[in-house]
């Protein structure tokens, strides 16, 4: 029995369970559902997870969603995790679900309304509204701030461990979705805040050489939509001459 791990790479959600399967030695089946084809909205996937997001996991009978969820799951269901993922002390457990509450909250919703609108929905044909990608980076930069000070204030890792949890995977994996924005977008947003930019490579460290390889379907989206913006500029700056 093999565990199947229902993802698209370009969610950032999905690329934390990949990560996290690969560096504990996981046994597992990647199965893509590409949502720009929205294949998360067939029969098939709705009966693993009615919600029709990614990622989703099954485990012989037993069907899981929810990134956060499935990360505490396999955490505790797979032998040789080792504890700083997800440690037995249930005061250490309380301050990581801590930060994965406030993650849903705060910074995803900062990121996800950015993106979004300023990337992902023109490219499934879907208008941008650039009034909530003004108020999601607001969000954003909040949600940095407080990264900056408060949760990384005692430690290498959040809330002042020495090594990565299951909530490091994932915020970082979510800052990492800015990525996709401009060079100077992305820049201007991340480099004022040292700590969260060598937490960022500390985390990236620790879960190499993975985190690059299931990154790397990021950078190539990257590319192309940077490409593509580059060229939608010189078509305007054409126009503006004629």
């Amino acid at each position: 029995m093999v565990l199947k791990v229902f993802a698209d790479r370009i969610s950032q959600p999905s690329r934390a369970i990949l990560i996290f399967c690969k560096k504990n030695g996981i046994d597992f089946e990647e199965i893509r559902v590409d949502v720009f084809k929205n294949q998360q909205f067939t029969p098939e996937y709705k009966a693993i997870n009615p919600m029709s997001q990614v990622p989703a996991i099954v485990n012989g009978r037993f069907k899981l969603f929810e990134s956060h969820a499935i990360l505490i799951y396999l955490s505790c269901a797979f032998p040789g995790v080792a504890s700083h993922w997800y440690p037995g002390d249930v005061s250490k457990r309380a301050k990581i679900h801590s930060v994965l509450d406030w993650h849903h909250s705060n910074l995803r919703r900062g990121t996800v309304g950015l993106v979004f609108n300023t990337i992902l929905a023109p490219q499934i044909g879907l208008p941008s509204n650039l009034q909530t990608a003004k108020e999601s980076e607001k969000l954003l930069m909040k949600s940095l701030t407080k990264l900056e000070n408060f949760w990384l204030k005692d430690g290498s890792f959040l809330v002042g461990s020495s090594q990565l949890s299951i909530a490091d995977l994932s915020l970082v994996c979510e800052i990492m979705q800015l990525e996709l924005l401009s060079e100077t977008d992305c820049n201007r947003i991340l480099s004022p805040y040292k700590k969260v930019v060598q937490w960022m490579a500390d985390t990236k460290k620790a879960t190499a050489p993975h985190f690059d390889e299931v990154h790397e379907f990021l950078f190539k989206a990257q590319k192309r939509f940077r490409e593509q913006t580059s060229k939608e500029s010189e078509k305007d700056e054409l126009k503006s001459k004629l």
